[in-house]
């Protein structure tokens, strides 16, 4: 009896194959996380800016998701209550003004004067269309006193705070 042997050939890539379709997935990897970094998240970023840094902007600030800080101008408040209609100006007490559109009740604590951060975007129409409206606050806390009802020590606490 004679044994012959014979060669199975190795299906493994070798040498510059291997490393090539090792450097190609690496290549692919690195191309799919630049894009899902850079590519996707100028898009789902939400900046803060001031009234006069939006409006800095020109041009590009138009239709991107934005949230606008600044204070409520005194006297331009425009409130219809049938329609839920909120119109205001916005201002950073540096001259720059921007008006603001909210659909549906503000918050109870809103008022002319008072620190504002509405999240929208700008539109071309000059108009800052606003999705949500958040009040700045004092973040001090004080239970009413006995016989006391809240509405009158929410008074209180802003008479105190001078706002």
């Amino acid at each position: 009896m004679s044994m012959v042997a014979t060669a199975v050939p190795d299906e493994r890539p070798r040498g510059r194959g291997r490393k090539l379709v090792l450097g190609a997935g690496l290549l692919i990897l690195l191309g799919a996380f630049g894009y899902l970094l850079y590519g996707g998240l100028d898009r789902n970023i939400v900046y803060f800016l001031t009234t006069g840094e939006l409006l800095a902007r020109g041009a590009t600030a138009y239709d991107r998701p934005v949230r606008l800080g600044g204070q409520v101008v005194p006297g331009s408040v425009q409130w219809d209550a049938e329609r839920l209609d909120l119109r205001f100006r916005l201002t950073d007490g540096r001259g720059s003004d921007v008006v603001v559109h909210s659909k549906g009740a503000p918050p109870q604590m809103f008022r002319d004067g008072m620190g504002v951060v509405v999240e929208g975007q700008y539109g071309r129409s000059g108009v800052f269309e606003s999705s949500s409206l958040m009040v700045k606050h004092s973040n001090e806390y004080r239970a009413p006193k006995q016989g006391e009802s809240p509405a009158d020590a929410y008074r209180s606490l802003i008479k105190e705070r001078g706002t």
